[in-house]
Protein backbone atom coordinates (compact mmCIF):
# COMPACT_ATOMS: atom_id res chain seq x y z
CA UNK A 1 0.00 0.00 0.00
CA UNK A 2 0.88 3.63 -0.22
CA UNK A 3 1.05 3.87 3.68
CA UNK A 4 4.21 0.28 3.44
CA UNK A 5 6.34 2.13 0.85
CA UNK A 6 5.92 5.65 2.46
CA UNK A 7 7.21 4.00 6.14
CA UNK A 8 10.07 2.31 3.96
CA UNK A 9 11.13 5.46 2.70
CA UNK A 10 11.28 6.71 6.17
CA UNK A 11 13.78 3.54 7.29
CA UNK A 12 15.66 3.73 4.43
CA UNK A 13 16.30 7.39 4.54
CA UNK A 14 16.84 7.29 8.13
CA UNK A 15 19.67 4.86 8.07
CA UNK A 16 20.74 6.64 5.18
CA UNK A 17 21.47 9.69 7.38
CA UNK A 18 23.06 7.32 10.21
CA UNK A 19 25.61 6.15 7.75
CA UNK A 20 26.99 9.32 6.56
CA UNK A 21 30.19 10.68 8.36
CA UNK A 22 31.61 14.13 7.36
CA UNK A 23 34.96 13.62 5.11
CA UNK A 24 37.44 16.33 4.81
CA UNK A 25 38.70 18.12 1.44
CA UNK A 26 40.81 16.50 -0.62
CA UNK A 27 44.99 17.38 -0.65
CA UNK A 28 48.41 16.16 -0.62
CA UNK A 29 49.04 13.82 2.19
CA UNK A 30 52.22 15.01 4.14
CA UNK A 31 53.91 12.63 5.87
CA UNK A 32 56.10 13.81 9.17
CA UNK A 33 59.74 12.79 8.65
CA UNK A 34 62.60 13.02 10.87
CA UNK A 35 62.78 14.77 14.26
CA UNK A 36 60.68 17.39 15.87
CA UNK A 37 62.86 20.32 14.53
CA UNK A 38 62.15 23.85 15.70
CA UNK A 39 59.86 25.89 13.11
CA UNK A 40 59.18 29.58 12.53
CA UNK A 41 56.39 31.45 14.90
CA UNK A 42 57.07 28.40 17.68
CA UNK A 43 58.47 29.31 20.98
CA UNK A 44 61.77 28.67 22.82
CA UNK A 45 60.98 28.65 26.62
CA UNK A 46 65.16 28.66 28.22
CA UNK A 47 65.21 28.49 31.73
CA UNK A 48 68.61 28.58 33.32
CA UNK A 49 69.08 27.81 36.86
CA UNK A 50 70.32 31.26 38.74
CA UNK A 51 69.93 33.32 35.89
CA UNK A 52 65.89 34.30 35.95
CA UNK A 53 66.93 37.42 34.14
CA UNK A 54 68.06 35.41 31.37
CA UNK A 55 65.13 32.96 31.25
CA UNK A 56 61.88 33.48 29.49
CA UNK A 57 60.38 32.87 26.53
CA UNK A 58 61.84 33.90 23.00
CA UNK A 59 59.86 33.72 19.64
CA UNK A 60 61.37 32.36 16.73
CA UNK A 61 61.30 34.79 13.72
CA UNK A 62 59.96 33.94 9.96
CA UNK A 63 63.75 34.00 8.92
CA UNK A 64 64.10 31.17 11.47
CA UNK A 65 66.15 33.78 13.96
CA UNK A 66 66.07 34.14 17.33
CA UNK A 67 67.94 36.25 20.24
CA UNK A 68 68.78 35.06 23.31
CA UNK A 69 70.42 37.04 25.82
CA UNK A 70 73.79 37.70 26.09
CA UNK A 71 74.58 35.64 23.52
CA UNK A 72 73.05 37.02 20.36
CA UNK A 73 71.64 35.77 17.05
CA UNK A 74 70.67 32.17 16.43
CA UNK A 75 69.30 30.38 13.17
CA UNK A 76 67.27 27.60 14.57
CA UNK A 77 65.87 25.83 12.15
CA UNK A 78 68.21 22.75 11.44
CA UNK A 79 68.07 22.33 15.67
CA UNK A 80 65.66 19.71 17.83
CA UNK A 81 65.30 21.00 21.06
CA UNK A 82 68.35 18.42 22.54
CA UNK A 83 70.83 20.29 19.56
CA UNK A 84 69.60 23.70 20.37
CA UNK A 85 70.31 23.08 24.30
CA UNK A 86 74.00 21.80 23.58
CA UNK A 87 74.56 24.78 21.58
CA UNK A 88 73.33 27.09 24.17
CA UNK A 89 75.20 25.48 26.60
CA UNK A 90 78.41 25.47 25.27
CA UNK A 91 78.14 29.12 24.70
CA UNK A 92 76.88 30.35 27.95
CA UNK A 93 79.62 27.94 29.82
CA UNK A 94 82.08 30.68 28.08
CA UNK A 95 80.52 33.28 30.49
CA UNK A 96 78.23 31.36 33.33
CA UNK A 97 80.33 28.67 35.63
CA UNK A 98 78.61 24.86 35.17
CA UNK A 99 75.35 26.65 33.93
CA UNK A 100 72.06 24.50 33.74
CA UNK A 101 70.14 24.88 31.18
CA UNK A 102 66.48 23.35 30.02
CA UNK A 103 65.02 24.15 26.45
CA UNK A 104 61.13 23.52 25.52
CA UNK A 105 59.83 24.45 22.57
CA UNK A 106 56.42 25.67 22.23
CA UNK A 107 54.21 25.82 19.45
CA UNK A 108 52.02 28.71 19.73
CA UNK A 109 47.81 27.29 18.13
CA UNK A 110 44.64 28.45 18.28
CA UNK A 111 42.21 26.28 19.95
CA UNK A 112 38.73 27.10 18.86
CA UNK A 113 35.36 25.86 18.16
CA UNK A 114 33.15 23.31 20.68
CA UNK A 115 35.71 23.93 23.72
CA UNK A 116 35.73 25.13 27.00
CA UNK A 117 38.33 27.86 26.86
CA UNK A 118 38.99 28.25 23.41
CA UNK A 119 42.27 30.92 22.13
CA UNK A 120 46.00 30.99 21.53
CA UNK A 121 47.62 28.51 23.70
CA UNK A 122 51.27 27.92 24.09
CA UNK A 123 51.75 24.12 23.58
CA UNK A 124 54.70 21.76 24.38
CA UNK A 125 55.26 19.63 21.08
CA UNK A 126 55.74 16.43 23.42
CA UNK A 127 51.88 16.44 24.29
CA UNK A 128 49.22 14.70 22.97
CA UNK A 129 46.12 16.18 21.30
CA UNK A 130 44.11 15.31 23.76
CA UNK A 131 46.34 16.87 26.13
CA UNK A 132 46.29 20.31 24.17
CA UNK A 133 42.52 20.03 24.40
CA UNK A 134 42.57 20.01 28.40
CA UNK A 135 44.56 23.28 27.50
CA UNK A 136 41.52 24.82 26.75
CA UNK A 137 39.81 23.47 28.72
CA UNK A 138 38.50 20.22 26.78
CA UNK A 139 35.66 20.04 24.99
CA UNK A 140 31.86 20.95 25.91
CA UNK A 141 29.33 18.54 26.44
CA UNK A 142 28.41 19.20 22.55
CA UNK A 143 31.84 18.85 20.97
CA UNK A 144 33.09 16.07 19.21
CA UNK A 145 37.19 15.54 20.14
CA UNK A 146 37.23 12.52 17.76
CA UNK A 147 36.55 14.68 14.64
CA UNK A 148 39.46 17.12 14.99
CA UNK A 149 40.11 19.62 12.23
CA UNK A 150 43.38 21.60 11.69
CA UNK A 151 43.34 24.66 9.51
CA UNK A 152 45.84 26.68 8.46
CA UNK A 153 45.78 30.40 6.78
CA UNK A 154 42.11 29.44 6.66
CA UNK A 155 42.42 26.33 5.11
CA UNK A 156 41.44 22.84 6.58
CA UNK A 157 44.79 20.51 5.67
CA UNK A 158 44.52 16.88 5.77
CA UNK A 159 45.89 15.47 8.09
CA UNK A 160 45.34 12.15 10.17
CA UNK A 161 45.28 12.33 13.57
CA UNK A 162 43.47 10.90 17.01
CA UNK A 163 43.60 12.24 20.36
CA UNK A 164 46.98 9.96 21.46
CA UNK A 165 48.65 11.73 18.61
CA UNK A 166 51.99 13.95 19.79
CA UNK A 167 52.33 17.29 18.23
CA UNK A 168 55.57 16.40 17.77
CA UNK A 169 54.64 13.45 15.33
CA UNK A 170 52.01 15.59 13.60
CA UNK A 171 52.10 18.22 11.11
CA UNK A 172 51.00 20.79 13.59
CA UNK A 173 52.98 23.89 13.20
CA UNK A 174 52.31 27.00 14.71
CA UNK A 175 49.96 29.68 13.70
CA UNK A 176 47.51 26.57 12.89
CA UNK A 177 44.14 26.58 14.40
CA UNK A 178 42.59 23.21 16.05
CA UNK A 179 38.88 23.51 15.50
CA UNK A 180 36.27 20.98 17.61
CA UNK A 181 33.31 20.81 15.80
CA UNK A 182 29.75 19.46 17.50
CA UNK A 183 28.73 16.66 17.44
CA UNK A 184 26.26 15.58 14.37
CA UNK A 185 22.79 16.13 15.25
CA UNK A 186 22.15 12.32 14.67
CA UNK A 187 24.94 11.25 17.50
CA UNK A 188 23.63 14.11 19.64
CA UNK A 189 19.76 12.85 19.23
CA UNK A 190 20.94 9.10 19.25
CA UNK A 191 17.89 7.70 21.30
CA UNK A 192 15.38 9.90 19.10
CA UNK A 193 16.26 8.45 16.23
CA UNK A 194 16.42 4.89 17.63
CA UNK A 195 13.08 5.45 18.42
CA UNK A 196 11.72 6.66 15.31
CA UNK A 197 13.40 3.45 13.50
CA UNK A 198 11.38 1.41 16.62
CA UNK A 199 8.39 3.06 15.64
CA UNK A 200 8.88 2.72 11.92
CA UNK A 201 9.79 -1.00 12.08
CA UNK A 202 7.05 -1.81 14.41
CA UNK A 203 4.40 -0.12 11.85
CA UNK A 204 5.76 -1.99 8.69
CA UNK A 205 5.79 -5.39 10.71
CA UNK A 206 2.29 -4.74 11.87
CA UNK A 207 0.93 -3.42 8.15
CA UNK A 208 2.42 -7.08 7.12
CA UNK A 209 1.02 -9.39 9.76
CA UNK A 210 -3.24 -7.99 8.87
Amino acid sequence: STLVHAVRRITTALIGIMALSPALPSGAQETAGGGPTIRPGDVIRLSIWRELDMSGDFIVDESGSVVFPRVGEYNVLADTPATLEARLLADYGRTLRDPNIQVIVLKRVRIFGSVNDPGLHLVDQTVTIADALAMAGGATALGDPDKIRILRDGQEIAIDISSDTRLSGSLIRSGDQIFVPERSWMSRNSNVVATALSASVALVIALFIR
